[in-house]
């Protein structure tokens, strides 16, 4: 009647508790029905797959693709579409190539297309590379001072008709030591704004790049490899990385 008002509420005080942390949890780990639908849709946006020849199943975050394709380098296409989707941890490509001729080319007329390619890449040594092709399985061997240069001749060699897989046995020689090797990873990791270098620890084991800590996607996990690969003298990665979608800064 005369006493004073209770004093008023702060809006502060009615929010619910904890409500940011809760959403970022929830965007951290996803069903894996709702990572099948996204791959699915992902496989169907790329104009480089065939969506209707791909079955596609998940189980904790692993996607297997199953299935037959037209080409090799549409198989390639259908694993990089689905490691694209978030909450993918791996991608098992099970998927097979059936050509499509009438008259399949030769092992010879493939090899021959594949001297010529490797020939005309202006970044790959080909005078030190080798080609075999079986039964449309190229094969490359020989001796290459970069990585780069390695995974060049395999890109040129992998469109060409006929080809069912690439088997790439081209091997790196070693030329810097395993110090400089790890300032120039750390240093690169560093600059790329689309990874989180403070997440990642890089190991120098001889010419082997050690990959340790985590990541918050399969698209920094391929930088961060990428970085790894980059200083000549690298001859392997060990990608211990762990995606983790809500790794926080």
């Amino acid at each position: 009647m005369g006493g004073r008002e209770p004093p008023p509420i702060l809006p502060s005080a009615c929010a619910p508790p904890e409500k940011k942390e809760v959403r970022e949890m929830t965007t951290a780990t996803r069903d894996d029905t709702e990572i099948r639908d996204d791959v699915l849709a992902e496989l169907d946006f790329d104009p480089e797959v065939e969506p209707a020849e791909i079955g596609v199943t998940v189980k904790d975050g692993v996607v297997t693709l199953l299935g037959t394709l037209a080409s090799y380098p549409m198989r390639q296409a259908a694993a990089e579409a689905a490691h694209k989707v978030r909450g993918v941890r791996a991608v098992a490509n099970e998927l097979e190539v059936k050509l499509r001729y009438q008259t399949a080319p030769t092992d010879e007329t493939i090899a021959r297309a594949a001297v010529q390619a490797l020939a005309r890449h202006i970044q790959v040594p080909h005078e030190k590379l080798d080609v075999t092709v079986s039964d449309g399985r190229v094969t490359l061997t020989g001796e290459v001072p970069w990585q780069f240069q390695r995974q060049a001749a395999e890109n040129a060699v992998r469109p060409l008709a006929g080809v069912r897989a690439v088997i790439n046995l081209i091997t790196l020689k070693p030329t810097v030591n395993a110090p400089d090797v790890q300032r120039t990873i750390e240093s690169a990791l560093v600059r790329n704004a689309q990874t989180d270098a403070q997440h990642i620890r890089v190991e120098v084991q001889d010419h082997t790049v050690v990959l340790k800590g985590s990541v918050r996607t399969w698209a920094e996990k391929q930088d961060a490899q990428r970085a790894a690969w980059s200083p000549p003298g690298v001859t392997a990665v060990d990608d211990r990385l762990a995606i983790i979608p809500g790794l926080g800064g």
